[in-house]
């Protein structure tokens, strides 16, 4: 039970900081951020971790962990939103700067497809 309120209040406040973050900061009487980039990719990790943690109460036990199912979950969603942000956020960032983001979204994605992989493995039994 514990494990979804958690999730619930992750998925929440992930939501609401990936999709707009200045006017709930500025309402919340906060300095507001500008640009709003790193409020909206921890919006992004909320929203994974929220993921993992709706997967992982779902398994039984709450010493488990959030394993390689919340990996997935939190990696793609942090990846998903970065790659947005950068697609049309309208950053203005140098050249090494958005080659580095984009590094990161792909070294993202191919993990989580590895993490995937593994799990297909492991739930096939070999």
């Amino acid at each position: 039970m514990l494990l979804r309120v958690d999730a619930a209040l992750n998925l929440a406040l992930g939501i609401v900081l990936a999709a707009l973050p200045a006017p709930v900061i500025a309402f919340l009487g906060l300095p507001t951020p500008d640009p709003p980039f790193y409020a909206r990719v921890l919006g992004g990790v909320l929203l994974g971790v929220g993921g993992a943690l709706a997967l992982e109460s779902r398994r039984g036990s709450p010493f488990t962990g959030l394993g390689l199912a919340g990996a997935v979950a939190v990696n793609l969603a942090a990846g998903t939103v970065l790659a947005g942000l950068l697609v049309a956020g309208g950053l203005r960032l140098p050249l090494r700067g958005s080659l580095l983001l984009w590094t990161l979204v792909v070294a993202l994605v191919l993990l989580s497809l590895l993490e995937v992989k593994a799990l297909s493995r492991a739930s096939d039994g070999t």
